[in-house]
């Protein structure tokens, strides 16, 4: 029943995004069904599926919404392991070119790629659970 909804919801969507001259791309379009872990973990991909027009949305076991990557449970793990290998990815970078620059540029360099990135979408943590932090 609520799959019907979902899809009529999606449906009117994309009709109202083709009336303002946009398009709903399906290809983009991702499905996550979130709840409790103990849930998530017996639906994990084979939940209910949407039809948008002729294209099906599968579920997923996580989506990326502006680089903030959430999980089926809604926690924080794998967008914080994702932060933490791009900027050891960066501080590996900056570290061949090190020899080449003085400190000032250096640290300016490493603030512009290594700590942008801690800090973009950092309130979303607020709040999370200590466990989460030390991971």
């Amino acid at each position: 029943m609520y799959q019907l909804q979902l899809e009529r919801c999606l449906t009117d969507v994309g009709h109202w995004m083709s009336a303002n001259r946009l398009k709903l791309n399906a290809d983009k379009t991702e499905l996550l069904w979130t709840g409790f872990r103990r849930c998530c973990l017996t639906l994990s991909n084979r939940g209910p599926k949407l039809q948008l027009g002729e294209d099906t949305i599968v579920p997923t076991n996580d989506v990326k919404v502006l680089e903030m990557t959430l999980l089926s449970d809604l926690t924080m793990d794998k967008h914080l392991s994702n932060v933490c290998s791009a900027g050891f990815r960066r501080l590996w970078q900056l570290r061949r070119v090190r020899r080449s620059l003085d400190m000032v540029s250096a640290a300016t360099l490493m603030h512009a790629f290594v700590t942008s990135r801690i800090d973009y979408c950092n309130v979303l943590l607020a709040g999370a659970p200590k466990a989460t932090m030390e991971n």
